[in-house]
């Protein structure tokens, strides 16, 4: 991924935290702002009937009304009507306010109602004594009015707070996914050939995963990289050899003089031809078998391919004067890729074949162990001592004094392929003395 891809994603990120957070603190100020209005208003309302109530019960209790207090109840813009009745339904005082049309019923309901008189309704309280009933009312629109405003104001910081809390969250936001934006200048800064890993200090614990997954894949791509380049090298060094003597071959036979000459020179150019061949297949398999290589897997009979394996063989064998003897079932069903792991099969028995002495004995055997395939190669020869049996898979390496024309690549081969089909080689020694490489699929 690019670093503007990576950037553009960071920025997405950003932008859907931000209006997830935005979404969640709209809804939780929403939710307390309408708790706090509703609230604010129920209190309210709670609080202006207690008014009515106290200012009845003490016109009640005073047995009359002041000069002052007739002058203070009068006052257009006092938002309660006062009234009080005698005993037998004479009206003894109305305050009579600006927009009440008619007076308050004379038939008093004690205790608090609510009644229609002309277009509004008024809640009204009434509080009676043995010679008069005192009713005080106010229009529930104005009381609505009131409350709605004193609720409103109890919410006006909510309202004000709300777009400062939206800045908080974009920069809660942008402080959180710094240590992001850090890996994301570090990939820009790279260059096509850098495979250094991606710094992970500070990053949260859902994404340091992430960052360490995209490490370990430039580690395994750099370790790709650096098995390519010596694959190149090791295998451009090892082409120079043959192509130098062919050269030489090739100078020999246009020097020389008669027939005896040249078909001796024609046979050592055959030779180097073939082997030259050899090694270049030998690195077309070692390709086809590395790792992240595709591999044309399909179900297979892996008797069949051993077969086969021993039929390309025997050429050799019988140039090398060995016997080649075979315990295979008729067949075993198996999936891999059947030239990958002929091309194994046939590298085992070659380096049995080259290396078990002069009187070459090569023994396989193919078998079910625990329902999982078993193939075992042995030989009559010296063997490998167990301290380099692990070196011997090394790609080039020819062990001193082993004589022969081997390219170097044989169980290198036989390893990548092994590996690719989730199986694993082992070099033990053989029943009787020689050396065994024994396969088994896991």
């Amino acid at each position: 991924m690019s670093g503007a891809r990576f950037a553009s994603v960071l920025g997405s990120l950003r932008a859907r935290l931000f209006a997830f957070l935005l979404a969640l603190a709209a809804l939780t100020s929403l939710a307390v702002g309408s708790a706090t209005y509703m609230s604010v208003r129920a209190e309210a309302d709670q609080l202006f009937d207690y008014h009515l109530q106290q200012m009845a019960l003490s016109l009640r209790d005073h047995g009359g009304v002041s000069a002052d207090e007739r002058s203070a109840l009068a006052n257009p813009d006092f938002d309660y009507v006062v009234q009080i009745w005698s005993a037998d339904g004479v009206a003894l005082y109305t305050s009579r306010p600006q927009g009440l049309r008619e007076p308050l019923p004379p038939r008093a309901v004690l205790g608090f109602s609510e009644q229609r008189l002309g277009d509004a309704t008024w809640r009204i309280f009434a509080a009676a004594t043995p010679l008069r009933v005192v009713q005080v009312g106010q229009p529930l629109a104005v009381r609505r009015g009131l409350a709605a405003a004193a609720a409103g104001r109890s919410v006006l910081p909510i309202a004000i707070a709300a777009p400062l809390v939206a800045l908080g969250l974009w920069w809660l936001v942008g402080v959180s996914l710094a240590p992001l934006q850090r890996v994301v200048v570090a990939a820009r800064a790279r260059g096509a050939g850098s495979l250094e890993p991606l710094p992970v200090d500070g990053l949260p614990g859902e994404v340091a995963p992430l960052v360490g997954a995209f490490n370990g894949l430039l580690e395994r791509l750099a370790a790709a990289f650096d098995a390519q380049r010596d694959f190149v090298a090791d295998a451009a060094h090892e082409l120079r050899t043959p192509l130098t003597a062919l050269k030489l071959q090739i100078g020999l036979l246009q020097g020389a003089d008669d027939a005896a000459t040249r078909a001796a020179a024609l046979a050592r150019l055959r030779g180097g031809v073939d082997r030259a061949a050899h090694l270049v297949e030998q690195l077309l398999a070692l390709a086809r078998a590395e790792p992240g290589r595709a591999a044309a897997m399909a179900d297979l009979d892996l008797a069949a391919v051993v077969r086969q394996a021993l039929a390309d063989a025997a050429p050799l064998a019988a140039a090398r004067g060995a016997t080649l003897d075979a315990d295979l079932p008729d067949v075993l069903p198996q999936h891999g890729d059947a030239q990958a792991l002929r091309s194994l099969v046939r590298n085992l028995v070659d380096n049995a074949v080259k290396h078990a002495g002069a009187a070459p004995r090569v023994r396989v055997q193919l078998a079910l162990d625990g329902g999982r395939p078993r193939l075992r190669v042995d030989d009559n020869g010296p063997g490998i001592p167990a301290a380099e049996r692990e070196r011997v898979f090394d790609r080039f390496h020819r062990r001193e004094g082993s004589g022969g024309d081997g390219s170097g690549l044989g169980l290198a081969i036989v390893r990548a392929v092994a590996l690719q089909h989730g199986a694993q080689v082992t070099l033990g020694d053989a029943p009787g003395g020689g050396l065994r490489a024994e396969l088994r699929w896991s």
